[in-house]
């Protein structure tokens, strides 16, 4: 059986090449992996398939060509894209059994999520922050899905592959800022791990590793400046010019990611101000590149001073970054701003990036190798047709709690879904360029009365993401091709009701792709268009009679005030009975455990309502109540 299946891994970092290791030796004989990232020197102390050697290459290249070696008779392909890309349409996902996820951020989880849907591919789906981990199985219309329960806008665990090279998010600068530009040149002095590489080592790689051991090497010479009138500009012009300019150089690093700016010196200094008081900036406004300039010189000359001052009477004196130290708060908040304008990416006020640099999490290499060994146990079962069998599964560690790993039945699909209560079907079209939506429009009107009668009445509306292509009052759009409209084979539309007189009709998800060409017929024409799917479309329970909510259900996804609207995590968080929950990670969710009061009438609370959260314990927030204990008065027991 595992010898025959087709299998999608998506990620080939922490838990994908684990899972991938897994996979190869437990006999599954047809991989496929797919990952966009090249692999960092940061990336070995956990994702143990790649070696120095391999720094700069595809990770699905190597990961793929390492498991081959444990499993020789293992049919192994990689493909370095981004599974966003419109190639990777509903066909594509078709041709697996089943596919794993092994992705860090939320939007590609979401669109995997809803391309498993549209495939009627089952999906296993997992995610870790620090010692917290879970796995779980979703299958349409039969279990929940990733979209069934409210998500973070933005993760609190962040990957640090893309930390040096590629930062793409505020958060990478950041951690940039504070764990490596800070600690390189005020921290406390250690070896660096590009140390390790020797020097008479040869490969085609070595005069990589050479060049970045040189790049940390020339910082760190750098300090020898400490104290002196240059010391900002030599740093700044290393980092901001140098160094950009170096990672410019690398042409196919940027071939699907947006290109840096080097930053100069010289010309930000034309519009610096002699007088800057760092006072002026507030702390709640994103501040400009100007300001960011201006600070980084201002909080780079006082750090040198407190450092030196502190070495003249002890010679391995160093500092330690603290979010409410103002001078080095104000350092890694200039540092992460350049950064971000440097690389295109939004800056962030000191208020918000005091908050956000406090939620860094490293990941464990241990969580990654236990929660992918969970995965492949679920996947097994999954393709033995024993869904039933298959649990929600928690990792936890260093708790008060009886054992590590826990387990709960799969959830039953959210009817209030926006995501997977839809008919997912396939439309084929011969050709895009001369096909209109008003053919599309016309061809499903003539399916009513049929047996692929979509149901969706004279007052239908199509809708792309959140563009309106057509409805009953808007037809602009209907002497268009799909070509001109964007709706390539890979896109998807949804149409639904405007009415919504009926809401027991569940709205309808078309994935656009090509059609399909009969080997038997070669004489019979194709169909210019064509629906598809209607055999695999699940069974769903009936709506509710209301979208309103019973009186206290809002509390499920209600935000956690805050001071600063820039604090995005804080919008993810969620309160009962005064108690907060907030997202640890992309899926795995925490409990505040100074709140231990609040444990019971949280557990009594989620019972009622059938919510199957995380606590930072790992436990399902169904399965949990409160005992005494002669410590705390109140702990946690598991209930099976």
């Amino acid at each position: 059986m595992l010898r025959n299946s087709n299998v999608l891994v998506v990620g080939a970092g922490g838990i994908g090449c684990e899972l991938l290791k897994n996979l190869s030796m437990s006999g599954f004989g047809h991989i496929k992996a797919v990952d966009l990232d090249t692999i960092d020197l940061s990336n070995l102390n956990r994702q143990f398939l790649f070696q120095r050697a391999h720094i700069k290459k595809p990770k699905a290249q190597v990961a793929t060509q390492a498991i081959r070696r444990f499993n020789h008779g293992l049919d192994a392909s990689f493909e370095q894209a981004n599974i966003k890309q419109p190639e990777f349409d509903v066909d594509w996902f078709s041709q697996f059994d089943l596919v794993f996820n092994a992705l860090d951020n939320l939007d590609a989880r979401r669109h995997v999520n809803s391309m498993c849907l549209a495939a009627h591919v089952p999906l296993v789906e997992s995610g870790t922050a620090g010692y917290l981990g879970q796995v779980t199985v979703i299958s349409g219309g039969k279990t929940e899905c990733f979209e069934c329960q409210p998500k973070p806008a933005e993760r609190k665990t962040y990957p640090v592959c893309t930390i040096r090279s590629t930062p793409t998010a505020p958060i990478h600068c950041i951690v940039w800022a504070k764990d490596y530009l800070f600690a390189q040149l005020f921290g406390e002095k250690v070896p660096d791990e590009l140390d390790a590489v020797a020097n008479g080592e040869e490969g085609e790689d070595m005069e990589e590793l050479r060049l970045l051991r040189e790049e940390s090497q020339a910082l760190a010479k750098l300090t020898n400046a400490m104290g002196g009138p240059e010391f900002a500009v030599l740093i700044f012009t290393k980092v901001f010019d140098n160094d950009i300019a170096r990672l410019l150089s690398m042409k196919d690093m940027w071939k699907h990611r947006q290109t840096p700016r080097v930053l100069s010196f010289d010309q930000l200094e034309t519009t610096n101000d002699a007088a800057f008081d760092p006072s002026s900036i507030d702390d709640h406004v994103p501040m400009s590149l100007e300001q960011a300039f201006a600070l980084f010189k201002h909080s780079v000359d006082m750090l040198a001073q407190r450092l030196v001052s502190e070495r003249a009477k002890d010679a391995a004196a160093f500092l330690t970054f603290d979010k409410d130290d103002e001078d080095t708060l104000r350092f890694v908040a200039a540092a992460a701003n350049l950064r971000s304008y440097a690389f295109g990416i939004d800056p962030k006020s000191i208020f918000t990036i005091k908050a956000m640099a406090g939620n860094i999490i490293p990941a464990i290499s241990t969580t990654n190798a236990i929660v992918a060994g969970m995965m492949v146990v679920q996947g097994t079962l999954v393709l033995s047709g024993r869904l039933a069998e298959c649990h929600t599964a928690y990792l936890s560690y260093g708790s008060k709690r009886p054992r590590n790993i826990v387990k709960d039945t799969l959830a039953l699909p959210n009817p209030r879904c926006a995501v997977c209560r839809r008919r997912y079907l396939t439309l084929r079209v011969a050709d895009c360029k001369n096909t209109t939506l008003g053919d599309v429009v016309s061809y499903i009107n003539s399916l009513d009365g049929t047996e692929s009668d979509l149901n969706l009445g004279e007052e239908m509306s199509i809708v792309e993401g959140s563009r309106i292509l057509y409805d009953y009052d808007y037809d602009d759009n209907l002497s268009i091709s799909l070509e001109k409209l964007g709706l390539a084979p890979g896109r998807m539309v949804t149409l639904s009701r405007d009415d919504e007189t009926d809401c027991d009709v569940v709205p309808v998800v078309l994935s656009i792709a090509r059609a399909r060409i009969d080997p038997k017929a070669p004489g019979n024409p194709v169909a210019s268009l064509s629906i598809e799917g209607f055999e695999q479309i699940p069974e769903f329970a009936p709506a509710p009679a209301s979208d309103k909510k019973e009186d206290g259900a809002d509390n499920r996804g209600k935000s956690k005030e805050g001071g600063d609207n820039d604090v995005e995590n804080d919008a993810t968080a969620k309160t009962i009975d005064g108690t907060v929950l907030s997202v640890a990670d992309d899926g795995a969710f925490v409990i505040d455990d100074d709140s231990v009061d609040g444990i019971q009438s949280i557990s009594d609370e989620l019972s009622k309502r059938k919510i199957d959260e995380v606590s930072s314990t790992g436990l399902p927030a169904a399965k949990r109540r409160a005992t005494d204990d002669s410590e705390t008065g109140k702990t946690v027991e598991i209930i099976d």
